[in-house]
């Protein structure tokens, strides 16, 4: 999910009571919420690295040890050095309470980015398997309201109470996303059958805003096959109606692009790639698309371009 939603988590988290717990709860639970993003300085090495780097070391189980680990020592180090140095009179922070918001804040960040189409390499360092949960777009603003709303009013009337209802708000609304996407999964693999069209995969991924409609990706027999689902609509899909996209990864002149390491990296994060093929002189341009994201060449996300010789 975008920083937003992971801030707001961390302040619902702290505004239902545990920022009571003990001094210094609020900014743990904030910075834990919003620490695994630490990867974010891969972009200092070009896109391409990060997408292949991201989502990954910070955000797997070893991280979910180490990271909270460390979140705890800061803080400890911060309430005996710099706060109580400044106000000697004021009680210590615990470090027992500190570890456990530091849990709950930083595991809050990977089970939330858990739930989008991109995905986290949940095993890292022990495998890099994406794991891709297609149940909130990656911004979600009803997510957003709920928590904003819920922080706010806690704030104004100093209970914990909203901010416990909203937090229980956010997981309902989870769940029925959740549940609209298996049911709009079962409906989309029927009308391939009835289409008699080849699924081996399929997404059903969430859009901006509108909860009701779908992105939806089947991966068939050499093509893939994209299109809209509507749950408002009647049927919400029809399966010929959905437009197949010839992956392209038969062609010949493909052959050398495992060769290319941006090539390389952008195909390990791409989920459901295809290639546009372009003859030129002296070689071939190639346009790698993930069809989660796009389905033109030039698209401003999920989409790379490769000079190849011939």
């Amino acid at each position: 999910m975008d920083p937003v939603a992971h801030t707001l988590t961390g302040a619902a988290l702290a505004k239902a009571g545990l920022d009571r717990r003990t001094p210094l709860a609020l900014p743990t639970l904030l910075i834990g919420a919003n620490l695994p993003d630490i990867d974010v300085v891969a972009y200092g090495w070009g896109e391409v690295f990060a997408l292949t780097f991201r989502r990954g070391w910070t955000h797997g189980v070893l991280a979910w040890v180490l990271l909270p680990l460390a979140l705890t020592g800061v803080m400890v180090g911060w309430d005996r050095w710099v706060r109580r140095a400044r106000a000697p009179g004021g009680p210590p922070a615990s470090a027992v309470v500190l570890l456990a918001l530091s849990v709950i804040g930083v595991w809050s960040h990977p089970l939330l980015d858990l739930l989008n189409v991109y995905g986290i390499r949940l095993l890292m360092p022990f495998s890099d398997r994406w794991f891709y949960g297609d149940v909130l777009f990656i911004v979600d603003p009803w997510l957003w309201l709920a928590l904003a709303a819920g922080v706010l009013v806690a704030r104004r009337r100093g209970s914990p109470r909203p901010a416990r209802f909203a937090l229980a708000a956010v997981g309902v609304y989870v769940g029925a996303m959740a549940l609209s996407m298996m049911a709009a999964r079962t409906v989309v693999r029927r009308e391939m059958t009835a289409a008699g069209i080849g699924a081996e995969r399929i997404m059903v991924a969430p859009v901006p805003l509108n909860p009701f409609r779908r992105w939806v990706v089947v991966d068939g027999d050499e093509e893939y096959r994209v299109g809209d689902f509507d749950w408002l609509r009647s049927p919400p899909v029809r399966g010929r109606a959905l437009v197949a996209l010839a992956t392209g990864a038969g062609d010949p002149r493909l052959a050398s692009l495992g060769a290319v390491p941006e090539a390389a990296g952008f195909l390990s994060w791409a989920r459901f790639p295809f290639f546009q093929v372009t003859e030129r002189e002296p070689g071939v341009d190639v346009e790698i698309i993930d069809a989660r994201y796009a389905v033109e060449a030039g698209a401003p996300f999920g989409a790379l371009s490769v000079a190849l010789p011939r």
